[in-house]
């Protein structure tokens, strides 16, 4: 038992060592109307109405930024283990609008069974081409940039719904999103540190630092309740603002 508090002591003056939480970091508050879907390396919220998450949320760590799983077999598909209706491949043919990654597939591979699970289409939204494969993508290759830097993050991302402006494609109508958002956590070594993005679904540029805000302003956007497992002093601390240079972005444009 000596042992063993002596080993506690030490790892409480460490200054890397994160505060204890209850539950999954990553996890938004859960709501009633949450249809939850668990795969190995990331959480749903499926809405069986628009056919799109709600969010997707999990945790990736610098370890898991690297591996051999190959995404060139991977197809996209309905989750068949999921009862519930769902968006279909033949909903996007044709739309204009592609099968956008919630969780990306780049985020997972440390696992082959993992990344094939990101191509369920209850992880996917319609998202504009450009976006997709530009500031979107972007966004995400610097997630996997903070987890090498910071040694893990926790990340919830999807659709926002907004204003409906793109109403709906496929037989099953599936709603267009009006944008997307991701938010992100992390542990700079003192203090957890969160910040959010919000990108429209089109062909514009999106600079990091011009869709940046505190957690606060996405969650009045969303009504999401984001990382609730942080204790309430430090959750409101976290969400009120972030620092620029924790993120690296640009002050000066």
């Amino acid at each position: 038992m000596k042992k063993y508090l002596i080993l506690l002591l030490l790892l409480a003056s460490c200054e890397n060592v994160m505060p204890p939480v209850e539950g999954a970091l990553e996890l938004p508050a859960l709501t009633d109307t949450d249809q939850i879907l668990q795969y190995q390396g990331f959480t749903v919220s499926y809405n069986s109405e628009n056919l799109i998450p709600n969010w997707v949320a999990y945790e990736l760590t610098a370890e898991e930024t690297v591996g051999d799983a190959d995404r060139e077999d991977k197809r996209f598909s309905m989750d068949m283990s999921f009862k519930g209706h769902q968006a279909m491949r033949e909903d996007y043919a044709e739309s204009g609008w592609t099968k956008g990654h919630m969780a990306p597939a780049a985020d997972f591979l440390w696992s082959d069974d993992a990344m094939a699970e990101t191509f369920y289409l209850v992880n996917v939204c319609p998202q504009d081409e450009f976006l997709n494969r530009k500031d979107w993508q972007y966004l995400e290759k610097q997630v996997r940039a903070w987890a090498n830097e910071y040694g893990r993050v926790w990340v919830v991302t999807g659709p926002i719904v907004g204003e409906d402006r793109y109403g709906t494609i496929g037989a099953q109508e599936v709603v267009v999103p009006d944008a997307f958002f991701k938010v992100v956590l992390v542990h700079d070594g003192s203090r957890y540190q969160g910040v959010a993005f919000v990108m429209g679904n089109d062909n514009s540029r999106y600079w990091l630092d011009q869709v940046a805000m505190p957690v606060d302003e996405l969650e009045k956007l969303t009504g999401i309740d984001f990382y609730p497992a942080l204790p309430d002093d430090m959750e409101d601390v976290v969400e009120a603002g972030y620092d620029p240079a924790v993120w690296s972005l640009r002050t000066d444009r």
